[in-house]
């Protein structure tokens, strides 16, 4: 099989360049395992998280739940203000290849769901995430991966080429989405796996 020209690698950012785990801070607050996990299944679900990717702002996410659950008001409340500790650290190797490949000549943007203050948060934090070309943020166009619009958004804001560009992404959907989009993408597992897939390709860095 003939190899793709790729000219454009597209980074995912969450468990792809950090890690997130809202268990972090949560594990504090809701200490009983029981009790913590219906509050993420029932309260503070990934439903309910993925709005704020899409652009809703925290204070309108926080009073609906509020309204359902008074009970927990206190709890979905530490949802965001304590949302930092979520985001405790970068996946160096991950970080290593995405460098290398822009020090190699590759052009390099990211494609991320993310609410967009927390995404400005951890711009602040995290000095790669200022060093691509740029970065389309979910929550500052209104659209979620894996709907199409949101790689279409991207393609025309860097002036990309779907047939060669090249997706990463933790999410077999989101990786699926970026295909039927016409784009070429790997699941992220790790980072050695990465530097496999992208060796496959023919990508050097």
């Amino acid at each position: 099989m003939t190899q793709p020209t790729i000219n454009h690698v597209v980074f995912d950012i969450g468990r792809v360049l950090l890690h997130y785990d809202p268990q972090i801070p949560f594990s504090r607050i809701i200490p009983d395992e029981h009790d913590r996990r219906w509050f993420f299944e029932n309260v503070c679900t990934h439903d309910w998280n993925i709005e704020q990717d899409r652009g809703r702002g925290w204070q309108e996410a926080e009073q609906l739940l509020i309204e359902i659950h008074p009970d927990h008001a206190e709890n979905i409340r530490a949802f965001r203000s304590n949302w930092h500790e979520m985001v405790p650290h970068a996946y160096e190797g991950s970080v290593e290849i995405m460098r290398g490949l822009m020090e190699g000549g590759h052009d390099v943007t990211m494609l991320t769901n993310f609410a967009s203050d927390t995404f400005r948060e951890v711009q602040e934090r995290f000095d790669f995430l200022n060093e691509t070309r740029g970065v389309t943020v979910s929550g500052d166009i209104g659209v979620i991966k894996p709907q199409r619009e949101i790689y279409d958004s991207h393609v025309a804001s860097f002036a990309l080429e779907p047939a060669e560009t090249l997706f990463i992404d933790d999410s077999p959907a989101n990786v699926e989405g970026a295909r039927a989009a016409g784009w070429h993408a790997v699941h992220f597992t790790g980072a050695d796996q990465l530097a496999s897939d992208l060796e496959k390709l023919g990508v050097n860095y």
